[in-house]
């Protein structure tokens, strides 16, 4: 893990951001320039043009410091194994790993339309779908076949393996092995030691799973007294507050960080002021939420905390970008993420598979806008649309120079991640 200062104003507020990310500041610039051009409910989970402008800078970064367990050299080492693959992969593998698809976690067998995707088209990620009460056995030889499958492939990278595991009613491993876990809120009550050391145990367990990412926390503020369906209706907030959440979500963090797995904070720029529920409704709306909102301060904490991923919201932000869905906005993936807040990490969208918030859209072009908006890894959980995501992919790259540097500049942020992980090795 490695951290860029970069000063950002939040509601009157200067804070200073440490944006955790998957190199340090050297590695921040050369991977940004590798490959890019001159552009830069079970709650689940398109930009619309190249742009041709390079990165606005928030500010020139002083000398880096490193994070004491992760010594500036393993850094270097990971850019450069994430060059090495990277150069090693000719389009639909770097295609490929752009996207994430969903795998049944209840049962050891691998549906034949998953094992194609992996093998075939050479796909980044899996995320376990459904709630379960198999035991942590059963899913290790799951993720062991998934990896195995990985493994067999041209570049032999494996799979960052996700699971949905917040607490309360989204816990979709709950089996012998699995500890119960309360709902964020009853999480956000315990002293931020205490939540960082339960989150380190729960960690524990999903490591021993062969789970590599677990897509939490939520981030999001709900405001006192606000019916709000797609989080405050699942007590999945850590509190109503800005400064309670995210002292929370930084904890949950560096818990979960601490057993070794990787974390996402979401849904940014935040669904806890959002009209509907985006699995469920198309037009989902925020009218509240602006570029410099306090409601923004959870997300600063989580990435200072060293997140690995942020995952994006599919509502629409009127006050932001009024004529696109946040994981198809540059406005808020490029210059609000990327730019503003300096955030250099894996950026994966909300589910665009299923959701009705994206239904409209043809599956092709949901995994365009998003890499093109300034997105990494596509998340859907449906596995037979793994095909058209990463065909749309490659014939996008195939037909723009820009895009395509766009989306190697994606593969690199994911095989950085990757190798930092242990699931990318090089000589």
């Amino acid at each position: 893990m490695w951290s860029l200062p970069a000063r950002v104003t939040l509601g009157g507020l200067c804070l200073v951001l440490t944006a955790c990310t998957a190199g340090e500041s050297a590695e921040q610039s050369a991977a940004d320039g590798a490959g890019t051009g001159p552009s830069r409910s079970e709650p689940s989970r398109d930009g619309p043009r190249d742009r041709d402008k390079p990165p606005t800078a928030t500010s020139t970064p002083p000398p880096t410091t490193t994070a004491p367990d992760r010594p500036r050299n393993q850094a270097g080492a990971a850019l450069t194994c994430a060059r090495q693959q990277l150069s090693g992969m000719d389009r639909q593998a770097r295609a490929g790993q752009l996207v994430m698809i969903g795998v049944p976690a209840d049962s050891a067998d691998v549906p034949e339309v998953a094992v194609e995707a992996i093998a075939t088209r050479g796909i980044g990620g899996v995320i376990l779908t459904g709630r379960t009460g198999v035991s942590l056995t059963e899913v290790r030889k799951l993720t062991r076949k998934l990896q195995g499958l990985a493994a067999s492939t041209e570049s032999a990278v494996r799979l960052e393996v996700s699971v949905d595991q917040e607490g309360g009613q989204v816990q979709a491993l709950s089996g012998p092995g699995f500890s119960p876990i309360p709902t964020a809120l009853d999480q956000g009550q315990l002293a931020p030691a205490e939540l960082r050391r339960a989150a380190r145990g729960w960690g524990r367990e999903l490591a021993r799973a062969g789970v590599t990412l677990d897509l939490a926390p939520v981030v999001d503020v709900v405001p006192p007294g606000t019916v709000n369906e797609p989080i405050g209706a699942y007590d999945r907030q850590f509190g109503s507050t800005p400064k309670v959440v995210a002292a929370a979500g930084a904890a949950f963090v560096r818990g979960m960080q601490a057993a070794d797995v990787a974390t996402s904070i979401k849904h940014f720029p935040g669904l806890g002021r959002a009209s509907g529920n985006t699995d469920t409704s198309a037009g989902v709306v925020d009218t509240v939420t602006t570029e410099s909102d306090p409601f923004l301060r959870p997300f600063v904490a989580g990435m200072r905390a060293g997140s690995a991923y942020v995952m994006l919201s599919t509502a629409t932000y009127t006050r932001i970008d009024p004529d696109a869905i946040a994981a198809f906005s540059p406005a808020i993936v490029d210059t609000m993420l990327r730019d503003r807040l300096g955030y250099r990490g894996v950026a994966i969208s909300d589910d665009l598979g299923m959701a009705q918030s994206v239904a409209n859209v043809p599956v092709g072009r949901r995994a365009v806008r998003f890499v093109a908006a300034g997105g990494d890894m596509v998340l859907t959980v449906v596995p037979e649309q793994a095909a058209a995501m990463v065909r749309a992919l490659q014939r996008r790259a195939e037909a723009s120079a820009g895009f395509a540097r766009r989306m190697d500049a994606a593969a690199l942020r994911v095989l950085t991640r990757k190798a930092r992980a242990g699931l990318a090795e090089c000589r």
